[in-house]
């Protein structure tokens, strides 16, 4: 029998990790708070699940509605103990000189504006409670340059710092802080929305098993079900088809 637990808040929740995540986490206890910006997905999600997801409409980026809509959120939905920050996303592979500065504002908007914003709300309850995990989906490309990664990989980048800083902050309280940065992921709309081009997306998969939703939520899970004293700070994950790589070293003819 699954034993009930807490309250948890997954952003991004109407496909891939997100959507991945929310499931898993029902069927482990919690109940969740599944945000995105498609209703009907949502509401197809919590129509599975009665009384243990709340769905509500959120658009990350509006920064300005953000705390309306966490204000919709029930009573007995309110004492938020996990927050997973999985809303983001990567539009465009060009190099630096070819790119399109609106994709790169959204990229910023969605992977930190947002993610900050929600995640200084949100914890707040947590420290008043004296109880919280808070676990952002943050990428390799944070880590491991590559051409036309540029502003998606700073994005990541500034999460993988970010969720150290904030764990420095909260040194001394029971709050625990993980950052989960997978490599080359199938099976969601990641590729999709990067190349706009279904068959491009394809072709990023062609040939390799990648890592999938579920085991990014098999993660999580593994994660929150540690004990309350052991804090994972990072978990970096690719698929055995995927390597760091080394150094690229272009050579000129004399």
């Amino acid at each position: 029998m699954t034993m009930k637990k807490g309250i948890a808040f997954v952003t991004g929740a109407s496909a891939g990790f997100g959507y991945a995540i929310s499931k898993i986490l029902v069927k482990e206890g919690y109940k969740v708070i599944v945000t995105a910006r498609r209703k009907d997905r949502l509401e197809s999600l919590a129509k599975e699940y009665p009384d243990r997801i709340f769905a509500l409409e959120m658009d990350i980026t509006k920064i300005e509605l953000i705390f309306q809509k966490l204000h919709q959120i029930p009573s007995d939905f309110q004492n938020i103990e996990v927050l997973v920050n999985n809303a983001g996303l990567a539009l465009g592979v060009g190099a630096i000189p070819d790119i399109n500065l609106e994709d790169w504002d959204r990229m910023i908007q969605t992977n930190i504006i947002g993610l900050i914003h929600l995640t200084q709300y949100i914890i707040n309850g947590m420290l008043e409670r004296n109880k919280g995990h808070i676990i952002s989906l943050g990428s390799i490309a944070g880590t491991y340059p590559y051409r036309g990664g540029n502003v998606y990989g700073a994005t990541k980048a500034f999460v993988k710092q970010f969720m150290l800083n904030l764990k420095t902050d909260l040194v001394g309280t029971p709050l625990r802080i993980t950052n989960i940065e997978p490599g080359l992921c199938g099976g969601t709309e990641f590729s999709e929305v990067r190349l706009k081009d279904i068959e491009k997306a394809k072709e990023v998969y062609r040939g390799t098993k990648p890592l999938t939703a579920e085991d990014i939520a098999e993660t999580v899970r593994w994660v929150l079900s540690l004990p309350s004293h052991v804090n994972i700070n990072r978990i970096e994950l690719m698929p055995v088809c995927q390597a760091p790589g080394g150094v690229t070293v272009v050579k000129t003819k004399n």
